[in-house]
């Protein structure tokens, strides 16, 4: 068990420090990862609304509503009324929501390359199933 925990322990501090670069090298250190996070949930679930993000997130609405509207304030995300419930807004990224998002991607996939360059095939696609086992839903 502890050598899981130090192997986790080391992940979490190299994704951390990746991500960190990316915002660096981007001048996006005014930026939270968590917010990060939330843009690239608003992309990845195609303009969700607020219950919907949180279910992703798996926050309580109002939490989630209180950071969309501080990315609302920094002009990376709006919102536009549901065509289908009128009490219900729609997430989208703007132009500078969309940017952030990009360098989000661009930090994952250098971690990507990283454990790429370590791994052969067999030992990826073992450690693609192992994750993915590890991330489902129960």
């Amino acid at each position: 068990m502890k050598k899981l925990i130090n192997i986790i322990s080391s992940l979490s501090t190299l994704i951390g420090n990746t991500e960190e670069a990316a915002k660096e090298q981007f001048n996006l250190l005014h930026l939270t990862v968590q917010q990060m996070n939330y843009l690239e949930s608003i992309n990845i679930l195609d303009n969700p609304n607020i219950t919907e993000l949180a279910l992703q997130l798996k926050l309580s609405k109002p939490t989630v509503k209180v950071a969309v509207d501080k990315l609302i304030e920094r002009d990376y995300v709006y919102k536009t009324q549901s065509d289908e419930d009128r009490r219900s807004a729609h997430l989208h990224l703007t132009e500078k929501g969309k940017l952030i998002n990009q360098m989000h991607e661009y930090a994952h996939k250098r971690i990507a390359e990283s454990i790429l360059r370590k791994l052969n095939e067999d030992e990826l696609k073992s450690l693609e199933v192992l994750l993915t086992k590890v991330l489902e839903d129960k």
